[in-house]
């Protein structure tokens, strides 16, 4: 890091380290995550920061006025103005933290009901896969139930006709 700060990305450091103390969780995450994303975009890393502090802190860098300050009566509309905007402005980001976190919610309620049915899917493939696997032996006991109860129907009725049919008599031969 070089001995000269930028007065605006300390100014910027210290406004996301002020939200990284806030009471509200929402500001305070996404504080930090802009912390991280600054310090990988620079290339900072936690020494480097621990050194900023420690070089800033007997030494603070002087404030530069780039603006000259407006007469007093055009900064109380101006500032009353200005207030109002960050008012609606920070209720906007508490009400979309929120559906953030409804929606999140959401997201985890529909992922668990997700993984619920794939597992219920999975137990269903695996029943209809051991009972087609004793398909095969069904039917092939089928068929050979059939084909056993036709060879007996043959035999009895052969038995029947043997045993109670008496043979008739060809009496054609006594006609010539």
């Amino acid at each position: 890091m070089s001995g000269a700060f930028d007065p605006r990305e300390l100014k910027v450091l210290s406004d996301i380290l002020a939200l990284v103390l806030e009471d509200q969780e929402g500001q305070s995450a996404a504080a930090l995550n802009a912390l991280r994303a600054r310090a990988k975009k620079n290339g900072t890393t936690g020494g480097a920061l621990k050194n900023l502090f420690v070089a800033i802190a007997p030494n603070p860098p002087q404030r530069s006025r780039a603006k000259p300050r407006a007469p007093r009566n055009e900064t109380n509309g101006d500032l009353q103005v200005a207030r109002q905007q960050v008012v609606t402005l920070t209720n906007n980001l508490r009400q979309m933290d929120l559906e953030m976190r409804n929606a999140r919610a959401r997201l985890e309620a529909v992922r668990a009901e997700l993984y619920q049915t794939q597992q219920s899917r999975a137990e269903i493939q695996a029943r209809l896969v051991a009972r087609d696997a004793r398909k095969p032996w069904l039917s092939v006991l089928i068929w050979c139930g059939f084909a056993v109860g036709i060879l007996i129907g043959i035999a009895g009725t052969q038995f029947v006709h043997s045993a109670f049919d008496t043979p008739h008599i060809d009496r054609s031969i006594y006609l010539h």
